[in-house]
């Protein structure tokens, strides 16, 4: 299930999924979830060692206080029964047997994996990583009074690895304030929370090590349309696979950051941890509960990459920093009073609005500094939010293709936004109604995405006419339509090809 851990030269950044499991005619198998980079990588274990020979200053030696014990029991206590355990079944392709496995007969196989979850909402709303429920078929959720649930995917975020969770209780269920992360400071104490390993609700103490780090986790995929936000808090509480969508919470026993990879050459923990902030947290998962996706605000400019700090490499044409005068070479100090002294502590503050709001920039030209208000827009320039899901309306089609669909006894459109991101497709198209006709009769149901038409990737309704044409110019009988449904299974069908004019 770790489809989105990215490998560094040392050590590997993993998102923190717990042990997979795969069924297949009936033979149960457990894979260890442990990932090396290399044998040579293997040879160079971490190691305490000492940075001199000089005999060590004679520190005191740390004392307990009962106040500091009293503070972790209470955020343990306000914390833990908040936090679930997330199971996930998954569709896993055959490659022995692809054919039987597209049509979702036994050469399929059933991979189960698990993450943890945390109660932001009484009313059974739940945060979790994206990739705790990356192309799941089932999710459950078990709350910490034993309680089994199956889940809805309210909706994901694949650019900031969180997605949204609701079940059904017939009572209130405990739930975890949301905290400040912009208070948190380094050195502070905080708690993990979660299910690691399979044991449920544990906790580990740490500090904050860091902020603001861009471990290279959500690296930006075009194809995907994944657009990374990484400023996350670094931690050396102890986490492991199994922790990811878990809690961060500080002493208080507020939630300050989603637990979701850590810095290991074994894949178990080896010191460092990273969660992504609250700040993040609340603004995506406000937005997926009010539109179903996030309202991603953008300022308009490109950075220096090279340069210390956020230095201004260019603007956008009709962007809202060019509109407020600012220009490439000026260095951005601080958002709405907020300092930020990188990329990605910029993005983390942008990432808290949306298109539409405006914004106080201080920023240094030369030697001058002064405030500029900025007016954030959406990713095409514009001051205003995306519409629910800009594929639920699909686009009325050309005349032609509304021939085929007549002729086929079948409806096409697009892909919605959030299963496409779930199932992580390049394209597609849905079949949206069936009446009577050759789709249908060849088992086809509704919802079924066509990937492919006789080999040929299938992007948009323009690519389904031009496989009809081709076949139509081949004097070929039939086309081969093979695709997915969202829930993972696949299939396939031969259909005749469509007698229909130019």
């Amino acid at each position: 299930m770790c489809h989105i851990y990215k490998t560094m030269k040392s050590p590997l950044f993993l998102p923190l999924m717990g042990g997979v499991t795969l069924f297949s005619l009936g033979v149960a198998t457990t894979l260890t979830l442990v990932l090396r980079e290399s044998s040579a990588l293997e040879s160079t274990p971490f190691r305490l060692t000492s940075t001199s020979t000089a005999a060590p200053p004679n520190w005191p030696a740390p004392v307990a206080t009962t106040a500091g014990g009293d503070a972790f029991v209470h955020a343990a206590a306000a914390s833990v029964d908040a936090v679930v355990h997330v199971q996930t079944a998954s569709l896993v392709a055959d490659q022995s047997n692809p054919w039987l496995s597209m049509l979702g007969m036994a050469g399929g196989r059933i991979a189960q994996g698990s993450g943890s979850g945390v109660l932001i909402d009484e009313a059974g709303v739940i945060v979790t990583n994206h990739h705790v429920i990356q192309g799941a078929r089932e999710v459950r959720v078990n709350t910490s009074d034993g309680e089994s649930h199956v889940a809805r995917v309210v909706g994901s975020d694949p650019s900031t690895d969180l997605a949204v969770l609701a079940i059904e209780a017939d009572r209130p269920l405990p739930a975890m304030t949301m905290g400040n992360s912009d208070k948190v400071q380094v050195g502070e104490w905080v708690l993990a929370v979660g299910n690691p390993l399979n044991l449920t609700s544990t906790v580990t103490a740490g500090i904050v090590s860091a902020k603001g780090r861009n471990i290279r986790l959500l690296e930006a995929d075009a194809s995907r349309e994944v657009f990374p936000v990484e400023s996350f808090l670094q931690t050396d509480a102890a986490v492991n696979p199994g922790n990811s969508g878990g809690a961060l919470v500080n002493l208080e026993g507020q939630l300050i950051g989603i637990n979701t990879a850590i810095a290991s050459q074994t894949g178990s923990y080896a010191g460092y941890s990273f969660a992504i902030p609250s700040s993040i947290v609340a603004k995506v998962v406000k937005d997926i509960r009010e539109f179903g996706r996030v309202q991603r605000a953008y300022m308009g400019i490109q950075v220096q990459s090279r340069e210390p700090g956020v230095v201004v490499a260019s603007t956008i044409p009709g962007g809202g920093a060019r509109e407020a005068g600012i220009e490439g070479g000026d260095r951005i100090l601080a958002i709405n009073g907020i300092d930020v002294g990188s990329f990605p502590s910029l993005q983390e503050q942008l990432s808290k609005h949306r298109p539409g709001d405006e914004v106080r920039v201080k920023m240094q030209r030369g030697q001058t500094r002064r405030d500029v208000v900025v007016t954030l827009t959406n990713r095409h320039g514009a001051p205003t939010l995306n519409p629910m899901s800009s594929d639920t309306k699909p686009p009325k089609s050309a005349p032609r293709m509304k021939q085929l669909e007549a002729a086929w006894g079948v409806a096409l459109g697009p892909v919605p936004d959030r299963i496409r991101e779930n199932l992580q497709l390049r394209g597609g198209v849905m079949v949206t109604d069936l009446r009577n006709g050759a789709w249908g009769q060849q088992g086809i149901r509704k919802g079924f995405i066509v990937l492919r038409i006789d080999g040929s990737p299938v992007t948009g309704l323009q690519d389904v006419e031009r496989a009809v044409a081709r076949a139509a110019q081949s004097n070929e009988a039939g086309l081969l339509i093979e695709g997915m449904y969202p829930d993972g299974s696949r299939g396939f069908a031969g259909v005749a090809v469509p007698d229909v004019k130019p």
